[in-house]
């Protein structure tokens, strides 16, 4: 290490010798403003942020089809891809826009 200058030193509590790259910090302090102020709109973490209107349409098809969290990201994938290749899209968001999901 050439140029101390660009870490920055932290202690942890086994008195352990810890360097870390300003950057990474300041993008981790970067994440956690971004997730506090998610928070604080009312969105819940699935695996992005979700508006509560969609966070109930989430617990719908869970409750509904029993499927985990990967599960339903992936079937809603292969729902989506189908409907593009068959042309459908409009058809899917206007069903979408019809019932409010």
């Amino acid at each position: 290490m050439d140029d101390i200058s660009e870490f920055i030193i932290f202690l942890t509590v086994n008195n352990d010798i810890v360097m870390k790259n300003p950057k990474m910090v300041a993008n981790a302090q970067k994440q956690r403003r971004f997730r506090e102020r998610q928070k604080e709109l009312g969105k819940q973490q699935v695996r992005g942020y979700v508006t509560p209107q969609g966070m109930e349409s989430y617990k719908e098809l869970s409750a509904k089809t029993g499927w985990s969290d990967s599960e339903l990201l992936s079937n809603a994938l292969r729902i989506t891809y189908a409907a593009y290749k068959c042309g459908q899209i409009k058809l899917l968001n206007e069903w979408l826009k019809d019932n409010d999901k």
